[in-house]
């Protein structure tokens, strides 16, 4: 069996899957699958379960969680002393053959130095991911900690897949996930950045400089900045009909875009009209329950994502 945590937490043979219940031993595998072969304190696993409302006798509840999660387990062959009671904390070991986490993590350190197969294995880690993180899973210290750092992780391999992409001239294939990328992760500026050249590469010169004046506004609007220095570097670049730097020569739109002008003079004056002598008018995947078996403003903020 194997356990899944990129998305809804789950446990699947390789044909089936099965979603777990949000209930707390749920919430306490998450925990222990987060820090896969460590010790995690008891203290941390408390939090992660109960929150802030621990029961007066914590460290039995969690005795008790634990017996619960077992016997879960158990129902689908996967065998009870795979969690371990160890001092200070529980354990449960697992690696990328049976954790997606891990799996993931093995196929992006690998994929990097891999030459032409970097981007395939990239592809390969992020199809690993399937949905909202741990959206099953009813523990608020695990979604406040741990999905935020598991969706920059997410996040920083669809960067460099869009950007392997870039660098071939395939800027209009590039497109959707940038989209898609931009809309989760609206102050992303980095992803901006994709975004803008790729549409440039594809010739879209004026959306390209229309994404431009969206992040802008929403970093002045949301948190009272302005974009960095590379993107203001690529507006201006843009502006000019420049070729930029990480596309293939030619990749560049053909005409410069009109730089802006000073507003116009105010027009004259109209004398206003003769009354009555005018003619014009006005302008016009199965549950458990059923027992079927993913940085900041300035350079992230989204998400990758992850």
């Amino acid at each position: 069996m194997r356990f899944q945590l990129l998305g809804p937490l789950s446990v699947t043979d390789g044909c089936d899957v099965v979603v777990l219940p949000p209930a707390k031993p749920t919430s306490l595998l998450a925990a222990l699958l987060l820090r896969p072969g460590e010790v995690v304190p008891t203290d941390r696993l408390l939090e992660a379960v109960w929150g802030e409302k621990q029961p007066a006798t914590a460290k039995s509840a969690l005795q008790s969680c634990v017996l619960r999660l077992r016997r879960l387990l158990a129902r689908y062959g996967i065998a009870e002393r795979l969690v371990v009671a160890v001092a200070g904390g529980y354990r449960l070991s697992a690696d990328a053959e049976t954790l997606d986490l891990l799996h993931f993590r093995r196929l992006a350190a690998e994929a990097a130095g891999a030459g032409e197969s970097e981007l395939p294995m990239l592809r390969t880690a992020l199809g690993l991911w399937r949905g909202p993180l741990l959206a099953n899973v009813p523990s608020e210290l695990l979604h406040r900690d741990e999905v935020p750092r598991l969706a920059e992780q997410r996040l920083r391999v669809l960067e460099r897949v869009c950007e392997i992409q870039l660098a071939q001239g395939r800027c209009s294939e590039v497109l959707v996930d940038l989209w898609e990328a931009t809309g989760a992760h609206p102050q992303h500026e980095g992803l901006s950045a994709q975004l803008m050249r790729a549409l440039y590469g594809s010739g879209r010169q004026n959306e390209a400089l229309a994404e431009y004046r969206r992040i802008r506004g929403r970093l002045r609007d949301e948190l009272g900045v302005d974009p960095g220095p590379q993107l203001q570097g690529l507006e201006l670049a843009i502006l000019r009909g420049e070729e930029l730097r990480g596309l293939p020569r030619g990749q560049a739109a053909t005409e410069p875009a009109p730089a802006p002008s000073a507003p116009p003079a105010p027009a004259p004056p109209v004398a206003p009209a003769v009354r009555g002598t005018g003619n014009g008018g006005p302008g016009g995947i199965v549950s458990a329950d059923d027992a079927a078996g993913p940085a900041h403003a300035g350079q992230a903020a989204h998400a990758g994502h992850a």
